[in-house]
């Protein structure tokens, strides 16, 4: 009997240590399995899989997104003010009339660009042809007064004529000739040489030229109205010559400087980013406003840009940048910031060995690699500025890869839904 009782405290024994080593053994299972989903993640970048996820060409451009290279902004020192883009006068000129005259033809409208000379109006009136006649007419009259003043002479030589005829005669010519002088100017004033003046050839019409090369900014007179010197027909700014008044306040001028470089947007177009030069620095107040005009080059295209709009600037107080990219490109996921880089890489990629995934062949993965690969990359966020927020990258990204910057929230559902579920 005793014998039996010891028998059964062995083999109790015996399952105890079985049962023990049993559960070690799923625990440790259980944590290796852990590790291998934590290092999975980390090389996945920390993101949820699956993290590659393939669009076609119709996809993309039925949703409207764009791609871009990852930009280096000056986002850290920076100084925030408003400004105002203006032209310089001397690059400013209203194209009008000398004379008096209904405006017959009008060759411009507003929006053209017009060169230096260039005929953009005729000016018609009676008077003109009036000009021309008594051009024409007076040098007979000289010619006559130089026959009369001739006679005089000879006649006062031999004391037979007045020295007063003599000295009529003389002014006589002097005055017609004076006159001739004036009406030449004037005939070329308007615009026509008078050696080409013929009884044949009288100019019914004078033209407007323009006085400077630029961009028709309005348009005053219309066909059949009267214009003179004071009624300018059109107005012509030059562009190309636009600058930047940034009102900086007080405190911030002094970590203004000659030759920093300004980030600046359109008040009504935030989206678009142009940069300027700083070239001066304004020593008085404007107004009351407590703030000095700091006067900047606009560099590089100047498309869309005109006179007078209203503009929100960005002024680096150093040369250091950092990678950044627009605020649309950013996704947040599970309190994470990622962003979406062309790839290479396939989806199939990062689902062998995957249990019940399959990948079917045929007519889907034909459609696969037509399209284009996008790889969800996690991203730190840094100081946002100008629509455009800096990044650092967990994950090293190729040089110059192709980022989604416009429609990643679409991508990113898209890659929600990719498998039916995630990892």
């Amino acid at each position: 009997m005793r014998l039996s009782i010891n028998k059964i405290h062995i083999v109790i024994s015996i399952l105890a240590v079985a049962l023990l080593f049993a559960a070690c053994t799923d625990k440790k299972k259980e944590k290796l399995k852990e590790q291998e989903e934590t290092a999975g993640a980390k090389e996945n970048n920390g993101a949820a899989e699956p993290v590659i996820v393939t669009l076609t060409q119709e996809q993309i451009k039925t949703v409207g997104i764009q791609m871009a290279v990852v930009e280096h902004k000056e986002l850290t020192a920076t100084i925030r003010a408003n400004g105002m883009l203006k032209v310089p006068n001397n690059n400013k000129a209203n194209a009008t009339s000398l004379y008096g005259g209904v405006v017959k033809t009008l060759n411009v409208q507003i929006g053209d660009y017009v060169k230096k000379g260039q005929v953009i109006a005729t000016i018609a009136n009676p008077q003109f042809i009036q000009f021309q006649e008594e051009y024409l007419t007076i040098g007979s009259k000289i010619t006559f007064a130089e026959q009369e003043l001739q006679r005089q002479q000879a006649l006062n030589e031999g004391n037979a004529g007045a020295g007063k005829n003599l000295q009529t005669a003389t002014a006589e010519l002097n005055s017609l000739r004076t006159r001739k002088a004036s009406l030449q100017q004037q005939i070329q004033l308007m615009g026509i040489n008078p050696h080409t003046i013929s009884n044949s050839n009288l100019k019914t019409a004078l033209v407007v030229a323009s006085p400077l090369s630029g961009t028709v900014s309005n348009v005053f007179a219309k066909i059949g109205s009267y214009v003179d010197v004071s009624s300018p027909v059109i107005e012509i700014v030059d562009n190309s010559s636009l600058h930047l008044d940034l009102q900086v306040f007080e405190k911030d001028l002094p970590q203004v400087k000659v030759g920093q470089t300004i980030h600046f947007t359109l008040t009504n177009n935030p989206t678009t980013e142009y940069d300027a030069t700083v070239f001066s620095i304004g020593s008085s107040f404007e107004n009351d406003s407590k703030t000095i005009a700091v006067h900047c080059k606009v560099n590089g295209n100047k498309n869309g840009l005109i006179d007078g709009m209203n503009i929100t600037g960005i002024v680096s107080l150093n040369n250091v940048t950092t990678p950044a990219v627009p605020n649309d490109a950013i996704v947040n996921a599970d309190g994470r910031y990622y962003i979406f880089v062309v790839t290479d890489k396939k989806a199939d990629d990062h689902k062998e060995g995957e249990e019940g995934h399959e990948h079917k062949k045929g007519e889907g993965q034909k459609q696969q690699e037509e399209g284009t690969n996008f790889e969800k990359i996690e991203v730190l966020k840094g100081v946002s500025d100008m629509g455009y927020t800096a990044i650092t990258f967990v994950k090293d990204i190729p040089k110059g890869a192709g980022i989604v910057v416009k429609g990643a929230f679409f991508v990113n559902a898209k890659l929600s839904n990719a498998g039916g579920h995630e990892h």
